[in-house]
Formats: C-alpha cells, structure tokens, sequence
C-alpha cells in the first residue's frame, strides 16, 4: 500500500524540533525529507542528550531528541559558509518542492538562503520559515524556544491549580504543536500549487502554534476579557473530574447531561445519590454542593481499584478511562493497537515508536526508518538529485565542502 506523499520532496535546513518535527511528520506520510547539517558539526540536537538530570543517550552514540525530530529523513553535510557549498543547495533546489528553515533571518540573509534567492532558482518552489514569534511586529528577530511558547501564549497560566504560580509542562509540548501547524501548512501550500501551479513562502511560528494550541483560552480573553479559570480538583464539577482509588490508580470521568447522572450513580452503587437534593440536579451538583459531592466520590472511590471502577463504568456506558503515565501506555491496548507502530532500529532493534495518528483506507502512514547518521546520504543525494560525478565528489571532499 502507498503513502499519501510519496514523490514529494522536502529539502530542510532546520534545528532542533519546531521545524524539523514537522517535516518529519510529512515523512510519516511518504515524503522524501533530504536535511542540510553543517559539516563537521550537524543539527545541535545531536548533541543534546540530557534535560536536567535526565540523560536521553541512545546506544550508537545516538539520542533520543535526534531521533525523534529526524526520522525517516537522509542527512547531507554541507558548509554554507562557502561559496561552492552554497551553490550544492542551489543546484539541489529545483529538484525538491519545498524548503524548510527554522534559522533565524539574519543567517538566511547571510547564507543567500532567502525566498527571493531560491525561489528564482524555482517558481514553483514552497519556501516554509518558522520564527519563534512571528514574521512581523518587534519581536520578529528574537529567537525563542519551546519554554518561550508556553510562556508568552498564556498556556503557563492555563494549568495547575488557582494561586500556584505558572505551571511549565515538559519539555517539547509547543515544538511539537508547532511541527503539527508547519506540516498542516505545508500540505494546504502543496494543495494549492496543484490547483494554480504557484509556489509560496509560507511563515509560522513558534508562539503562533502555542496561541492556536490555546484557541478557546485566547477566545474567551479577547471576547468576554476573562481568563479561563484553572481546574480545582476539590472545587468544581464533580462529575468532570478525576479520582484516585484503592490501589492508588487514578481515572478521569465525564458525565453527559443527558441522563448519565441516574446510571452514574446505579455504577457506584450509591443510587440514593440520585434522589438526594443536594444533588438532585446539574445546577447544585456542579455549583453550590459541589465541595460536598466530591469529598463524598472521593471516600466511595477509595473502596475499589481503577480496573473495577473502570468495568463498572463501561457496563453502564460512562465517559472514563485511566489516568496513565507515559511509561504506562505501552500496555494499553487500545494505545498499542491503533497509535504504536514497531521499527526496526540500527542499534535498538525492534523498538516501539509513536504511530501516524490518522488511518487511511487506501494509503498508509508511518515511521519507515530511524534517524540519519551525520552527512550518511551526502554522496548519494549529490549524485542521483544534483547530478555529480564522482569526481566533483571527491574534489569537494578535499576541499571540505562536504
């Protein structure tokens, strides 16, 4: 079965993951994702294998950032500081139909690597930037990084709970919504190259990714001029909440208004509930009796283990599942069943990855191959799509080109 984008090919000159990811992504689907690295040295998250205390190391002088931002994709090294390692981009350019940076402006500039360059070397070319704040306004030459999305979007201050100060979640949540928007971008631009025949520059950025990951939370500000209130676990709806339980598991359950409270209440075996007028209705069980309601699930909860509380509620057709760690959701059967998909790896074996997120009827998606090894597909991707012989090859290795 064929991938969607099989025939597209991408050439990237990125770092790190708001960028990369993205084109990863568009190599889940088939796309031929050729990455610039910088001779003798490579993308910078090569070399990145530790957040904090927490070391990433692969076997293989591999880590785990790389890995994941690079996938399926072939490495060539290349110096763009000179002028004849410039002209190997211009020479492979016509050949690709999109390029993507996540290089800030003043290098493209510097390295004759902008639109206007290398769309004049191909029309049809879809020339892709990602910023970290945008490509106008002050900040549009600022760097940034995943932290400075959550940041600046207002997402730090969407979790945890009321008082605390500003929450950060782990690392690479805005790099990876921004990989998502980058390869949401890069599709719409390709559909609509095949409708008029024009090539584009397309922008994103970091922060713009984090503001539309917060879509509803930015509405609601610039509409009714309020933030969205953060979750209080012991004072709030009772009944879209989460609980612990006898083996100290927790789950999480959300109740429809369309009936579920009657059968919620015959699953927990507590069916006085439904008459008790505290709670007899959405408004007082949610509002004025809602501290009351939930000190009381909580003490019932306590009394059996997820597993059972999670049988009793399916039996009855209840919105709840399990609260997992990650390192919980490869024994989840549903997970391993529709979203894991098993790749072979050069140095880890048979490893499980994270699947393509999507099913097609007619097409598959997915992870085919690890991460490159630095500068592994140099000579052939010179060969086969810039048309060098092999003695242009060596003499640009003896001249550290490549």
């Amino acid at each position: 079965m064929e991938y969607p984008l099989e025939g597209i090919r991408i050439l990237e000159w990125g770092i790190f993951h708001a960028g990369p990811g993205g084109t990863a992504i568009l190599g889940d689907l088939g796309a031929e994702v050729v990455k610039i690295e910088q001779r003798g040295k490579g993308d910078p998250i090569r070399h990145r294998s530790r957040f904090g205390r927490t070391s990433f190391d692969l076997p293989g002088n591999r880590n785990l950032f790389f890995e994941g931002s690079n996938r399926n994709k072939k490495s060539i090294c290349v110096d763009l500081s000179k002028d004849m390692g410039k002209e190997i981009v211009y020479r492979l350019v016509p050949h690709f139909d999109v390029f993507l940076t996540n290089l800030r402006r003043r290098t493209r500039e510097k390295m004759g690597m902008t639109y206007a360059v290398l769309s004049d070397l191909h029309r049809r070319l879809i020339y892709v930037s990602i910023s970290s704040y945008g490509p106008m306004g002050p900040d549009k030459d600022q760097g940034g990084f995943d932290f400075q999305g959550q940041a600046r979007s207002g997402i730090m201050y969407s979790m945890g709970e009321p008082g605390t100060p500003p929450v950060l979640s782990q690392f690479g949540l805005i790099d990876q919504a921004t990989a998502i928007t980058v390869s949401q971008a890069i599709l719409a631009a390709l559909f609509m190259r095949e409708r008029t025949g024009k090539g584009q520059m397309v922008e994103t950025s970091i922060l713009g990714s984090a503001l539309y990951l917060s879509y509803f939370n930015l509405l609601n500000a610039l509409w009714l001029h309020q933030d969205v209130p953060r979750h209080r676990r012991m004072d709030t709806d009772p009944i879209r909440n989460y609980y612990q339980c006898k083996d100290g598991k927790w789950f999480a359950i959300t109740l429809r208004p369309n009936g579920d409270w009657p059968r919620f209440c015959q699953a927990v075996e507590h069916s006085e509930l439904e008459r008790d007028p505290r709670f007899n209705t959405q408004e007082n069980r949610s509002e004025e009796h809602s501290s009351e309601l939930i000190t009381l699930l909580s003490q019932i909860f306590l009394a059996r283990t997820r597993d059972e509380w999670l049988e009793a509620f399916r039996r009855y057709d209840l919105f709840a599942c399990a609260i997992h760690r990650h390192t919980e959701l490869e024994n989840d059967p549903q997970i391993r069943e529709n979203y894991l998909n098993e790749l072979d790896h050069p140095t880890l074996g048979k490893v499980n990855i994270p699947g393509f997120p999507v099913h097609f009827s007619e097409a598959r998606a997915g992870t085919r191959k690890a991460a490159p090894e630095l500068g592994e597909h140099t000579e052939e991707v010179l060969r086969t799509l810039g048309g060098y012989s092999k003695h242009e090859i060596e003499q640009l290795k003896k001249e550290e080109i490549i």
